[in-house]
């Protein structure tokens, strides 16, 4: 059975409620929800939440729940740990798991045809996790940290003055979408499992919301379209 699910606890500090704040006339998870039920590729689209409210938004647009423990809604919770409970659910009901894609409900930007090409990648030989990545919009191997003393030094000084050219292809996940075999993740739970590989996505289909200031620059890049 293939499941996609989507992890939405009730307790964001940043931008409190972020899971159902408005985004274009429609709380933020709908758009993921519809996402992901218009690939056709999933048996069921659940939502994993603590909370009642986000509960009873995700089931208003057509989403499955699963109500998680309150253990798994604090802020040390890891979303593995969620995606291996509602795996356990549906195992508990004789409907096993073999594919998993976990989906943030604040990157409503990705659309149906990036979960597909994500979890597409589990069809390739030796590929048990897939994601979706993006460039860095800034030259990642200029990176500077900063010191006790205060000041800044290279991250890396061996690279900060070659030609992004001579350098090779740096990729980041960009939080939105992640596709496993469920078999590969039980053993390893993690993402980044072995054989991984990537969807590229665009840097204005990447935006994760957790801020105030993402939320605002996501509405522009969506209006601007």
């Amino acid at each position: 059975m293939k499941l996609a699910l989507i992890p939405a606890r009730g307790g964001s500090k940043r931008l409190p409620r972020k899971n159902i704040a408005d985004f274009l006339g429609k709380p933020i998870i709908a758009h993921t929800i519809a996402a992901a039920q218009n690939c056709g590729i999933f048996d069921h689209v659940v939502v994993s939440s603590d909370d009642d409210e986000i509960i009873d938004v995700a089931a208003k647009f057509g989403a499955e729940i699963i109500a998680r423990p309150k253990d798994l809604g604090s802020d040390s919770a890891r979303v593995t740990d969620v995606c291996l409970h509602a795996m356990q659910f549906f195992d508990d009901r004789s409907e096993a798991v073999t594919e998993l894609c976990c989906l943030y409900a604040t990157a409503p930007l990705r659309t149906g045809d990036d979960i597909a090409a994500v979890h597409g990648l589990l069809g390739v030989e030796g590929c048990g996790f897939a994601m979706a990545v993006s460039t860095y919009p800034l030259p990642p191997h200029q990176a500077l940290r900063a010191t006790p003393a205060g000041t800044l030094e290279p991250m890396w000084p061996d690279l900060v003055s070659k030609r992004e050219s001579d350098l090779p292809t740096l990729l980041v996940d960009n939080g939105s979408t992640y596709s496993v075999n469920a078999t590969a993740f039980k053993e390893h739970r993690t993402f980044y499992g072995p054989g991984l590989r990537g969807h590229v996505m665009p840097q204005s289909r990447s935006i994760d919301i957790n801020t105030r200031e993402d939320l605002v620059v996501a509405t522009a890049v969506a209006s601007s379209r």
